[in-house]
C-alpha cells in the first residue's frame, strides 16, 4: 500500500470492510480480472505461472473490491530459503508448498481503513483449502515481494508476516537464467500453519504434503568428481556396436546407475528426460562426446533402449560391485542374505531374482528368470553356486520350500537355511504344526545346525 498517515475508519467504512468476502474467480470473470489490472495496478496484469488461485474480493451485493493473484513461488531465495532451513534439493522437490502473492489490487474507492488486512486475511484463511481442492495438496507458506520505493508493507506488517530482506535485485527471464534490474524489494513471508519452517526441512515430508515431491522429477544430484569414479568401473563392461558411438557404454551405463541411485525410474523414456536434466558438467563427467556444434547431447530414447537390450549383464553386475565395495567398504559378514524375485515394471512378465544382506541390504547380486515363475527355483540353486554363503543363513519364500533346494544351501554352500511354509503346503504345514506344537519354529532337515522354517 501507499504511504498514508494512519486513520481509524468511518462508520460507514467499517461496514464495507465487514461486508467483504473473498472468492476465487469463475473462468468467465478471468478477462475481466486481468483488465482491472492492466489498469489499476502499477505492475499492470500478470501471467501466473505453474500451480495459481486469483482471488475477487466481492461486498455483499456482488461488487468486486478487491483483486489478488497468488502464483508459483520463486526458485531461488536466498533469504527465504535460510528461513526454512531446507537444502537446495529439498527446495527443488517442495517448492510448490510455498505461494507467493504476486499481486493485490484494492480497487479504486474501496481503499478505507482496514479493508486490505481484512482481504488479506479472508484469503489466507482458506487458500490452503482451495489449493488443495485445486492441485491436491495445501500449501505451507506464502512470500510477497514489496518495492520500498513506492510502498511500507503496512499490510503484511499487519497481518503477521516475517520480513526477511531485500532481494539481490534480480528477475528471472528464462528457465535458467537471471539479469540485474537493481530494484531489489522487501521479501516478506508467513507460515499458513505451526511449525511450517520445520515441517518443510525435515528428512520426510508428513503425509498431507508428500503428494508434491512425487510430481517432481528426480535428478541427476551427485558431482562431477563422484560421477567420474563410478564410470571408471562401467569402463570395463565391453561395447557390443562396432562403430564408435556419441555416448559410449560406459557413459549410458553410469547414467542409468545415476538414475537408479536417485530414485528416478529407470525405463528408456525416463532415462533420456533424466539425461536431459543433468547440467553440462555432469553430462561431461560420466564421457559423452561433443557433437559438431561443440555441444554436450543428452541421449535419446532409442539410445537407452538398445543398451538395455545388449548390455552385457555380468559385466554390469561387476561393475556395481565393484563400486559398492568402494563405497561401502566389503560385505558384512554376520548378516542374513535373503534371495527374492521382483517383477521389473514394463517387462512384460520378465523377472529378477536379487541377493541382498538384510538388514544393510548390501546388494550381492542377480539372476534374470524367464517368464514362467516356476523356473524360479532353478535359478535360485544356481545363484548358490557363485556366491559366497559359507556360513550365512539363507532365507527365502515359500516357492522354496523343498528338499533340493535345502540340501544345495546346507551340503553343497555351506550355510543355512530359513524357509517359510504357507497354508497352501497343507501336508507339510500339518507334519509340522503336528511335531512341534510348543513353538511357531520347526527343524527341517537336512540341516545340521537346527536350521528354522518359519510357519507363516
Amino acid at each position: 500500500m501507499k504511504t498514508k498517515t494512519p486513520r481509524l475508519p468511518l462508520e460507514k467504512e467499517q461496514k464495507l470492510v465487514d461486508s467483504v468476502s473473498v472468492r476465487p474467480i469463475r473462468p468467465d470473470e478471468h478477462e475481466r480480472f486481468m483488465r482491472k489490472l492492466e489498469r489499476y495496478h502499477y505492475l499492470g496484469d500478470i501471467q501466473p505461472v505453474g500451480e495459481r488461485i486469483l482471488y475477487v474480493a466481492v461486498s455483499s451485493n456482488g461488487g468486486w473490491r478487491a483483486l489478488l493473484v497468488f502464483c508459483a513461488a520463486a526458485n531461488h531465495l536466498r533469504y527465504r530459503d535460510r528461513w526454512i532451513g531446507w537444502t537446495n534439493e529439498q527446495r527443488r522437490r517442495r517448492l510448490a508448498l510455498i505461494a507467493n502473492n504476486a499481486r493485490f489490487l484494492i480497487l479504486p474507492d474501496y481503499n478505507v481503513p482496514n479493508m486490505a488486512t481484512r482481504v488479506m486475511k479472508l484469503a489466507l484463511a482458506r487458500i490452503a483449502d482451495d489449493w488443495q481442492e485445486q492441485y491436491g495438496h495445501p500449501l505451507a507458506a506464502v512470500e510477497s515481494f514489496v518495492n520500498p520505493a513506492l510502498f511500507q508493507g503496512t499490510l503484511y506488517k499487519a497481518g503477521g508476516w516475517v520480513e526477511l530482506g531485500l532481494t539481490q535485485g534480480c528477475g528471472r527471464v528464462g528457465r535458467d537464467y537471471y539479469t540485474r534490474h537493481n530494484k531489489p524489494k522487501r521479501l516478506f513471508v508467513k507460515e499458513l500453519c505451526r511449525n511450517a519452517c520445520r515441517g518443510l526441512q525435515a528428512e520426510q515430508l508428513k503425509p498431507a504434503w508428500a503428494g508434491v515431491e512425487k510430481k517432481v522429477s528426480p535428478r541427476c544430484t551427485q558431482k562431477a568428481k563422484e560421477i567420474r569414479s563410478l564410470v571408471e568401473h562401467f569402463k570395463k563392461v565391453s561395447d557390443f556396436r562396432s562403430r564408435i558411438q556419441s555416448y559410449p557404454i560406459w557413459s549410458l551405463s553410469t547414467i542409468i546407475a545415476l538414475a537408479y541411485l536417485c530414485g528416478a525410474p529407470q525405463g528408456p523414456k525416463d532415462l533420456a528426460k533424466f539425461a536431459r536434466q543433468m547440467s553440462r558438467g555432469q553430462r561431461r563427467a560420466v564421457g559423452i562426446r561433443r557433437n559438431q556444434k561443440r555441444e554436450i547431447p543428452a541421449p535419446s530414447q532409442s539410445s537407452f533402449q538398445r543398451v538395455l537390450k545388449a548390455i552385457n549383464a555380468k559385466e554390469v553386475e561387476a561393475a556395481i560391485l565393484a563400486f559398492q565395495e568402494q563405497v561401502r567398504g566389503p560385505a558384512p559378514k554376520g548378516e542374513m542374505v535373503a534371495i527374492d524375485g521382483k517383477a521389473a515394471k514394463r517387462s512384460q512378465g520378465e523377472m529378477l531374482l536379487n541377493a541382498v544382506t538384510v538388514p544393510s541390504l548390501y546388494y550381492l547380486g542377480s539372476e534374470p528368470v524367464p517368464v514362467d515363475k516356476t523356473n524360479e527355483i532353478p535359478v535360485a540353486q544356481a545363484m548358490f553356486e557363485r556366491l559366497d554363503l559359507v556360513g550365512r543363513l539363507v532365507g527365502l519364500d515359500a516357492l522354496h520350500t523343498q528338499r533340493e533346494t535345502a540340501c544345495r544351501i546346507v551340503q553343497e554352500a555351506g550355510a543355512d537355511y530359513i524357509l517359510t511354509v504357507k497354508g497352501n503346503q497343507k501336508g507339510l504345514r500339518r507334519t509340522l504344526q503336528k511335531r512341534f506344537t510348543a513353538t511357531p519354529l520347526a527343524v527341517f532337515p537336512p540341516s545340521a545346525q537346527d536350521t528354522d522354517i518359519c510357519l507363516d
